[in-house]
């Protein structure tokens, strides 16, 4: 059984007593555990969650049901996998990604590719229906205003019945986020506390094991990445995963093309944010972004969109690999 306990940062800590496992514990002596290097921020984060701050939205969030899943799930495959810490971060984000968020991509790009195989069939109808409403607007006397807003109710109306008739409504394509994005926030903020000891399980402080818990340049998970390895790789990995996105979307409108400006904005701030929070977390996020990458190129296989029984389009390819490299080559590298 967990036990998960809200705690002043580097402040004397009462025994913990964890539920039905005997007597309290008393914590390790200070003088034994390494001095934390997160920056100030950090530690006031923490020190928010505390008695006289019952009403903050880091407590309500930090311990919530969702968070204190997300943390069951991490000492869950950190327990029987036996792997080291980054191990058990690697493996709890792949299996996530992968039972989760795949299923959900493929979902979405079913949506889109009957999206897009309706067009022709809606530029039909609106050819049509402009010739319908101009002639009745010749009929009736209608205003140019009035003519318009009728063209555009009734083709809104139609566009509807069509994307009912088919089952493939735009917005079912949103699902992912809706899923991916607070499952993201939930695992980041579990790993905060972990990382900041504001979470105690079995009688031992998981932060002082995430601390020797590292690998290669980043030994301690608790610390933060001073060669600024790992934050600068996420930047990359996203604008890589933005810039793939973009390389596929012919003619895109000026809100697509906002959008992607938007992204890569936020890619690249993402890089001083990672720099700033422990390991641990930084760690999670490049995971995360390398199986959003590995999705993404997956999706654009032939076969496993047929496995996946995602519609053909006509901007599909037989080749997509060699046309994004392609692309990507000639925007990127030739650029005569």
């Amino acid at each position: 059984m967990l036990c998960r306990l809200s705690v002043r940062w580097l402040r004397p800590r009462p025994a913990l007593h964890l539920r039905g496992l005997g007597p309290p514990v008393a914590p390790a002596p200070t003088g034994g555990v390494k001095p934390s290097t997160l920056p100030l921020w950090a530690v006031a984060s923490v020190s928010a969650v505390g008695p006289s701050d019952a009403g903050g939205w880091y407590e309500a969030l930090a311990t919530s049901a969702p968070v204190q899943g997300a943390e069951d799930v991490l000492l869950f495959a950190h327990t029987a996998s036996g792997l080291p810490w980054w191990g058990s971060i690697l493996l709890t984000t792949v299996a996530l990604r992968g039972a989760v968020t795949l299923p959900l991509a493929a979902y979405q790009h079913y949506i889109l590719a009957k999206v897009e195989n309706l067009q022709p069939e809606i530029k039909n109808i609106a050819r049509h229906l402009n010739q319908d409403v101009a002639v009745r607007a010749n009929q009736l006397g209608w205003s140019k205003r009035a003519a318009r807003l009728t063209y555009l109710k009734t083709m809104r109306r139609l566009v509807s019945e069509l994307y009912v008739r088919d089952n493939c409504h735009p917005f079912k394509a949103t699902v992912l986020v809706w899923i991916q994005l607070p499952m993201w926030i939930f695992m980041s903020v579990a790993l905060r506390n972990f990382s900041t000891g504001a979470t105690h399980s079995e009688g031992f402080s998981v932060q002082e094991h995430l601390a020797t818990g590292g690998v290669l340049w980043f030994p301690d998970l608790t610390a933060l990445d001073s060669t600024w390895i790992l934050p600068v790789s996420i930047g990359v990995i996203n604008l890589l995963i933005v810039e793939i996105f973009a390389l596929q979307k012919i003619g895109m409108s000026r809100f697509q093309t906002y959008i992607t400006y938007f992204v890569r904005a936020v890619s690249v701030l993402m890089i001083p944010i990672a720099a700033t929070v422990p390991s641990s977390i930084v760690l999670y996020w490049l995971c995360s972004s390398l199986m959003g990458l590995s999705q993404n190129l997956l999706l654009r296989s032939p076969r496993f969109r047929q496995l996946c029984r995602i519609p053909l389009t006509k901007s599909d390819s037989d080749t997509p690999y060699k046309d994004l490299f392609a692309a990507f080559y000639a925007k990127f590298i030739s650029r005569k």
